[in-house]
């Protein structure tokens, strides 16, 4: 163990554990060993300029994808030959090729299996079924342009090794729109279809981000949940997120009952995550949540 490395582990729900650990992310993946995690789900730095506490958001171009294509192959390294790798990427109006570049980087080493559209903001004016239909929901960053357009939506790259791992589709299922639909299909008969890949999943209303949100880039909880659900849940399913900030995937791993295990730099993050988690306890019906800690 590196001086300094803090670990807190969460047990909960039959022996289920959250493990927690105040380290980079990859002096910490080398603490377990290869085709150990069923999934990963994350969201690194954007290398946008985004004001972290203690993270560099401005390396230089090449040296940003250098650095997160180590991190996917050690990823890569440590996940099952049928795992998923949930990568969300997001893109700033002035340099839209971000994700693109990314996911581009990680070719020669992932299958791109299902390419996710997680939208944050959206407007719908149609007159479908005869009703019409105006609706304007979410929220997103406002700019102020006379070239781009509000930025309303992130990727999420689901990466394989193989391109071929089963997915359960149907877990985050949504009902049809029409029940006459659902005799039509095979496998229509429990009235649930797809989601499909564009997932509306918009930020809660919060009236102070230091206190409810003290992260300059998040992901709510429902992204990570969604994630999870789709790859497949068993008793012994592993998560793991490396950069996991102030720990909306942990929180979804607690909601589901999995277990989970998440790095993260930066040692104020990693308390609000400590803190998250013991205050949601009561919230998520788990107040046997029991904490223990090491550090060295």
């Amino acid at each position: 163990m590196k001086e300094g490395h803090t670990i807190k582990r969460f047990s909960f729900k039959a022996g289920k554990v959250i493990e927690l650990h105040n380290i980079d992310c990859m002096a910490g993946m080398d603490l377990f060993p290869d085709k150990h995690f069923d999934v990963v789900v994350t969201s690194p730095p954007y290398n946008l300029g985004v004001s972290y506490d203690v993270y560099d958001d401005t390396l230089p171009r090449e040296a940003y994808l250098n650095w997160l294509e180590n991190v996917a192959i050690k990823i890569k390294r440590k996940m099952k030959d049928n795992g998923s790798f949930f990568l969300n990427i997001g893109s700033s109006p002035s340099l839209p090729w971000g994700p693109f570049e990314v996911v581009s980087k990680l070719r020669p080493h992932f299958e791109l299996q299902n390419v996710i559209h997680w939208i944050k903001s959206i407007y719908v004016e149609n007159e479908s079924y005869d009703v019409k239909v105006a609706l304007n929901v979410g929220h997103y960053k406002p700019i102020n342009s006379r070239r781009f357009l509000n930025q309303n939506h992130e990727h999420i790259f689901h990466l394989t090794k193989s391109g071929k791992v089963p997915i359960d589709r149907l877990a985050i299922g949504v009902p049809y729109k029409d029940n006459g639909n659902s005799r039509r299909w095979k496998n229509g008969h429990n009235g649930i279809r797809c989601r499909g890949n564009c997932w509306y999943v918009p930020y809660k209303t919060i009236s102070s981000r230091d206190r409810q949100r003290p992260h300059p880039a998040t992901f709510p909880l429902e992204v990570a949940e969604n994630c999870i659900r789709l790859h497949g849940i068993s008793d012994e399913a592993k998560v793991l997120d490396p950069f996991m900030g102030i720990g909306n995937t942990s929180l979804a791993c607690v909601k589901l009952g999995v277990n989970c295990v998440g790095f993260e730099i930066d040692s104020g993050y990693f308390e609000t995550n400590l803190q998250i988690i013991e205050s949601d306890a009561n919230y998520l019906a788990l107040s046997d949540i029991e904490r223990d800690t090491n550090s060295f």
